[in-house]
């Protein structure tokens, strides 16, 4: 069944297919729909879950983890300083092994005080061990919710996944979307199975004081299952593919980019403006999108940078340490394999649109970044008194 509807509903019906069992729910713009929608289906009789409206996304988070660590597959979904709000409790849903979805809808983060799409919520939470996978379109958004709990769930992965939502661009807007049947849901994710959880007749200890002794043995297992996930999510969207028919290419999809000198890289929405720029270019220019931010495919960029004269990054946030924190992190992982120029491309900062003639002016930057020409390395398009 095809429904014309928002990203924001487009998840909601994404947790209902899961089967969500708890959800626990703050409002926060522009995430608000999300739960309002669940929470009409739960009222409808049409979802069977314990909805509990909280008091503050911390308690949100702090009730995720409890219900979570009881057995229960649970979601809830947040937008910046809710996320901020939640930093306390993000750090121990990974280490609890816990495998939560929660949607992140990515808006502006105070100051100055705005309401649009900005990635500094959800990147400032990018050592918390939680994995991160960055939206498209509507989609996309319904279908990485099933795929993030079959993700989550695995068992040499047991984290937390952030599916990320460009705020406003797509959470308010409609687009068709595509509803899987719930029987072919059914098979595709079965009931949660946990591990361990939390049970009077089988006591245990969960998320105690811990001595030096043992914190470092228990961060390297984090890391081990961050990279575990790795391979696991290309394997769960190959799986998904055969069953629904939709590819989205596991870390990192790949578009135009055979015989290509030169590929930007982009994230989120800008994505689907890109795919157009880039055929203007005759084939000089490919397209990357990079889907997961954690875990950071640094495999897949050091073989960018062996097939590829350039990359220029796409940020929409800011590390004030010069540049973005992609641009930051692509530089990172070709550090001693490559040495091809890389330029950073800041657009979007407080949700300004991105528009194709900015797309455009990146691919020509980086183009002449790899033709020799010294260029900028990080280029603030359409910004106020910054010529690029």
């Amino acid at each position: 069944m095809k429904k014309v509807i928002t990203g924001d509903h487009s998840v909601a019906y994404g947790a209902k297919l899961a089967r969500a069992e708890v959800v626990a729910a703050y409002p926060i713009t522009p995430q608000t729909l999300i739960v309002e929608h669940i929470a009409e289906f739960v009222s409808d009789g049409e979802m069977d879950a314990k909805f509990m409206p909280m008091e503050s996304e911390h308690s949100v988070m702090s009730a995720t983890i409890a219900a979570q660590a009881a057995g229960a597959r649970t979601f809830t979904a947040t937008a910046s300083q809710g996320l901020a709000f939640m930093h306390e409790m993000l750090y121990v849903a990974a280490p609890l092994r816990l495998p939560i979805v929660m949607v992140n809808v990515n808006r502006t983060i105070a100051y100055p005080v705005g309401i649009w799409c900005e990635y500094n919520d959800s990147m400032a939470e990018r050592d918390s061990g939680w994995l991160q996978v960055y939206i498209e379109n509507n989609q996309e958004a319904l279908d990485m919710v099933i795929q993030g709990y079959m993700i989550a769930e695995d068992r040499r992965v047991l984290l937390p996944v952030m599916p990320c939502m460009d705020g406003f661009v797509l959470s308010h807007t409609v687009e068709p979307v595509e509803l899987p049947a719930q029987e072919d849901v059914d098979v595709f994710l079965p009931g949660y199975e946990p591990v361990y959880s939390l049970d009077p007749d089988n006591p245990a200890v969960a998320g105690s004081f811990m001595p030096p002794e043992y914190i470092m043995e228990m961060r390297r297992q984090t890391m081990d299952a961050v990279e575990a996930s790795k391979k696991v999510i290309p394997e769960v969207g190959k799986k998904f593919a055969s069953r629904f028919g939709r590819d989205y290419g596991g870390l990192v999809e790949e578009i135009g980019t055979e015989g290509a000198d030169v590929v930007l890289m982009t994230m989120g929405t800008v994505t689907s403006t890109a795919r157009e720029v880039i055929a203007e270019f005759r084939g000089r220019v490919g397209l990357v999108k990079l889907r997961f931010y954690r875990p950071f495919p640094s495999d897949e960029i050091r073989d960018l940078g062996s097939r590829f004269r350039a990359i220029g990054v796409f940020d929409r946030s800011l590390s004030y340490t010069g540049g973005g924190p992609v641009f930051e992190e692509v530089k990172a992982a070709l550090y001693g394999y490559s040495d091809i120029p890389v330029i950073n491309h800041l657009a979007g900062l407080g949700g300004r649109d991105v528009t194709a003639q900015e797309i455009r002016k990146m691919c020509e930057l980086t183009l002449r970044a790899a033709d020799g020409e010294r260029v900028s390395r990080v280029n603030w398009h359409a910004t106020r008194g910054v010529p690029v």
